[in-house]
């Protein structure tokens, strides 16, 4: 093997959909220094090949086939501290990026802005350094400097596993396949349902699925 082959920087990718995972793939094919070192599509799965591939940075969707993104990259924060992750979404990064931040990642990006940015995120964290957008490391400034301010966008009220519950809901999963996915119990989803529906302030189970699915529709 090459010198050259054995320096480049290994990458996994956590992505539950195939098309983003090729488009990954073939993307930092054209970078000499970067390859893909494995791919998977749930967060048990990622944890199985970052033990088997040692990648030097993951890079993880929010929104897996089994597992919360957001709750993968705390997990891996707490076991697998040196190894940096950047977190690329189709979520908000208005409402995202600073809990994934919060939870251990080292970057946000989302997936609108991937084609041109995606090579650039991950230099910028493998150099040690926090990637977010420069509107978004704007908006987090300002946020510091007022502290307390009230927010427009109600979702920000919402807790990390609130809003991993609101977005279950809107990809059409019931309670019973949530607490699945998340592996707690349906009676703990249902809490969370409750204090979903009073902090956004709406009636019924009804308008709670109808507003997630409208939210979810325009990611």
């Amino acid at each position: 093997m090459s010198a050259d082959v054995r320096s480049k920087t290994r990458i996994l990718i956590v992505d539950d959909h195939p098309i983003v995972r090729l488009g990954i793939r073939q993307m930092l094919a054209a970078e000499r220094d970067l390859e893909v070192c494995g791919e998977a599509e749930s967060a048990d799965a990622a944890r199985q090949l970052i033990r088997s591939t040692r990648p030097d940075l993951a890079i993880v969707d929010l929104s897996l086939a089994q597992g919360s993104g957001l709750d993968l990259v705390r997990s891996l924060h707490e076991s697998e501290s040196t190894l940096p992750v950047l977190v690329l979404s189709m979520h908000d990064e208005a409402l995202f990026a600073e809990r994934v931040i919060r939870a251990g990642a080292r970057g946000y990006i989302m997936k609108r802005e991937a084609i041109t940015g995606l090579v650039g995120a991950i230099r910028q964290v493998l150099s040690g350094r926090i990637y977010v957008s420069e509107g978004m490391a704007q908006a987090i400034l300002e946020r510091l400097g007022h502290e307390g301010r009230a927010t427009d966008n109600p979702l920000a009220s919402l807790t990390d596993r609130e809003m991993a519950v609101f977005d279950l809901i809107g990809r059409g999963l019931n309670t019973a396949a949530i607490a699945e996915q998340l592996a707690v119990s349906i009676k703990t989803i249902e809490t969370y349902r409750s204090n979903i529906k009073t902090k956004l302030n709406l009636k019924d189970a009804t308008d709670l699925v109808r507003f997630a699915a409208a939210w979810t529709e325009r990611i």
